[in-house]
């Protein structure tokens, strides 16, 4: 959903709602599947939400980021991964998977008209 490099701090929070394909220090872009939720449906998130620093001190307020590792998959189970509304990226460091439409409004639109 947001463009820019993925935060441990943002990465904890989706954590909960599926396995994660990506660790933090990662640049994110719009479409880009950073994770399969652990349900049926696909969430639109913001990988990039950075922790917000104030000036201000409380005690046990600031938490470490313990992430489990991320889901790293070869090309044979990207292939066998992805679904109709997605495509594989294949670089010569990363395999990674996104959203055949990169807007979010598209897909959104997309999937209205496919239900009529």
């Amino acid at each position: 959903m947001a463009r820019g490099t993925i935060t441990a701090h943002s990465l904890m929070s989706l954590e909960a709602r599926g396995i994660l394909f990506v660790s933090p220090g990662l640049d994110s872009y719009d479409g880009m599947i950073i994770g399969e939720h652990s349900r049926e449906t696909d969430l639109d998130l913001n990988p990039v939400k950075a922790k917000e620093l104030t000036n201000i001190r409380s005690a046990g307020k600031d938490e470490n980021v313990k992430l489990s590792p991320p889901r790293l998959m070869t090309l044979e189970e990207a292939i066998g991964y992805v679904a109709s509304d997605e495509l594989i990226e294949v670089t010569p460091k990363t395999i990674r998977l996104r959203k055949r439409c990169l807007d979010v409004n598209k897909r959104k639109s997309q999937s209205k008209r496919a239900k009529d």
